[in-house]
């Protein structure tokens, strides 16, 4: 239990040290009762003190958020102290915050101290004072948000139309963090006041997520107002800041809920903006998408999802096959890249597109991502000495597990050289805590552990990356092998990254070759490897000795010949 002791002081409250209150280690019915009380106590959204007589007060979570100040302290009304246990029910007040919100202390004495409830009053004609209206730097967060939109629906105008919007700006908090702590604030300042500006007196905002804020909007002309203040904020939003001296870009994605459209409960408002905001990621950078009714069968979908994919480590549904990985030079196989693969009861062979992503978000990633690592250097053991096995490892991973401890062990484990062992990393693996990464990532490489970047020239900084760190292997994203985007472009990409490759001693792999045009083209701008469906599709753990032998003895017969 995370309560915090304050004592009472001069007229202003001193935090102690953020005081821990744990008493469920107390073998008791009685303690038991006491910590289930105090486990009420700090659930309870209405700000609650209890003050002893000595004045030290004890304050719940919402007691204070409401009266916190920028030292760690509380900042109470005067005329707060300890009446006594014979004194009668008090009242102190009314006060008037800052933000304008009025409220009253309630003091009611108990037998050894006394229980201060803070009423917030409620002016009429007033209903949208309390979301927004804190000072320039702060934001009200989900739960000052959602009870003020609950209360804000009760209390508006039925003829008037209105509607939530959630914003989502992808990497805010990453980029924050990498940034350092003042920078990071500075650069969430900017970001509010930028919806400051956008939005009318009659609109508030609070941050509900990491990267996530939500916009009451009031406005007759529904859904009209919410898609034009939809698309300025996308504009808005995703011009470039300078933050810390770094010139930063976020992208924008927008998530509406309209009222009364979609119903007037506060929670299933923002639920539903919310679900339209992950239709809106899902779309790209920039989009808008109004809840739809469909929306809500698919949010029961990914519900089903998440419930089997929770079981499907335990119930052995999961499997691994093998890509092989060919050598130009040598003219033939040197490893394979383990490919993760979920067959379910039901459902049949699932996607890693529709479930990898919903591992991270759930946290299953991890051990998961254990599981391939055993797995893989298991089965690769037992492979030809010089074949390698490729892993990947995400960015989850990194932050989660002790990831080099983990690769030891599992190398001790398995009796695998961990030279034969390579890990694939993105480049979403060293936003964040990039000096961490770095340093695990010199560990594995001191273990003898190879590592590669993967998908490269689809992310945000490759080259500061290469620079940072010494990778074995650079991957080039099949979109630039098939020529999605324009195949003189995209050959001249592959060119450069294979010339800027060789310059730093890394190998290139050219993944998702399919074609011999694709061979000769990525051969000929400078690949040192080649991946994909022109040499073989992903193959079971039990094949992969007969796909050797074939092939070793196809080079035999043409040898002779």
């Amino acid at each position: 239990m995370n309560l915090q002791l304050l004592r009472v002081h001069a007229g202003r409250n001193v935090l102690f040290g953020g005081a821990i209150m744990n008493m469920t280690s107390e073998p008791t019915k009685k303690a038991g009762a006491a910590s289930l009380a105090l486990e009420a106590f700090q659930a309870l959204a209405q700000p609650i003190g209890l003050m002893d007589p000595s004045g030290a007060l004890l304050a719940n979570p919402a007691f204070a958020a409401m009266f916190g100040d920028h030292n760690g302290g509380l900042e109470l009304p005067p005329g707060l102290a300890f009446v006594g246990p014979t004194s009668d029910r008090s009242s102190l007040g009314p006060f008037s915050r800052p933000d304008g919100r009025k409220f009253r202390l309630t003091v009611t004495p108990l037998s050894a101290g006394n229980l201060i409830a803070v009423e917030e009053l409620v002016d009429e004609g007033d209903a949208s004072r309390s979301i927004g209206k804190e000072s320039e730097s702060a934001l009200p967060d989900r739960r000052t948000f959602r009870e003020s939109l609950g209360r804000l629906l009760r209390e508006r105008d039925k003829t008037q139309g209105a509607s939530v919007l959630v914003i989502g700006l992808g990497r805010l908090k990453a980029i924050g963090t990498s940034l350092g702590n003042e920078a990071g604030k500075a650069l969430l300042h900017l970001v509010a006041d930028r919806l400051r500006s956008a939005i009318r007196s009659a609109d508030r905002f609070g941050r509900i997520g990491d990267d996530e804020f939500a916009i009451f909007q009031v406005h007759p002309e529904q859904p009209q107002s919410a898609a034009a203040l939809a698309e300025h904020l996308v504009d808005l939003l995703g011009r470039a800041y300078l933050s810390g001296g770094h010139l930063i870009n976020l992208d924008v994605c927008i998530g509406v809920a309209t009222i009364p459209g979609d119903g007037e409960d506060c929670e299933r408002l923002l639920d539903q903006a919310v679900l339209a905001l992950s239709k809106a990621r899902e779309d790209g950078p920039g989009h808008i998408r109004f809840f739809e009714a469909s929306l809500d069968k698919q949010s029961a979908e990914r519900l089903a999802l998440e419930g089997d994919l929770r079981r499907a480590l335990a119930m052995r549904e999961f499997s691994l096959a093998y890509q092989p990985q060919f050598n130009l030079a040598s003219g033939d196989v040197d490893g394979f890249e383990a490919l993760l693969r979920w067959r379910h009861p039901k459902r049949g062979l699932v996607s890693p597109a529709d479930f990898i992503p919903l591992a991270e978000d759930l946290g299953l990633i991890t051990a998961i991502g254990e599981w391939v690592l055993r797995k893989a250097c298991r089965e690769a053991a037992n492979w030809p000495d010089r074949m390698r096995v490729a892993v990947n490892v995400s960015a989850v991973q990194f932050r989660n597990a002790k990831l080099c401890d983990q690769v030891s062990a599992t190398l001790a484990e398995s009796g695998l050289d961990p030279c034969r062992l390579e890990l694939e990393i993105t480049e979403g693996v060293l936003l964040g805590d990039h000096a961490s990464v770095l340093a695990d990532l010199h560990g594995l490489r001191a273990m003898g552990v190879r590592v590669s970047m993967d998908d490269f020239g689809t992310g945000y900084s490759s080259l500061s990356y290469l620079h940072s760190f010494p990778f074995d292997k650079i991957k080039i994203d099949q979109s630039f092998v098939r020529g999605e985007i324009d195949e003189a472009s995209s050959t001249a990409i592959i060119r450069a990254i294979a010339a800027m490759g060789k310059t730093l001693g890394m190998s290139t792999t050219a993944e998702g070759v399919e074609t011999a045009e694709q061979l000769s083209r990525v051969a000929s701008a400078g690949c040192t490897d080649i991946q994909g469906y022109l040499i073989s599709r992903p193959i079971p753990p039990e094949e992969v000795a007969s796909f050797l032998d074939s092939r070793k003895r196809n080079a035999a017969a043409l040898a002779a010949e």
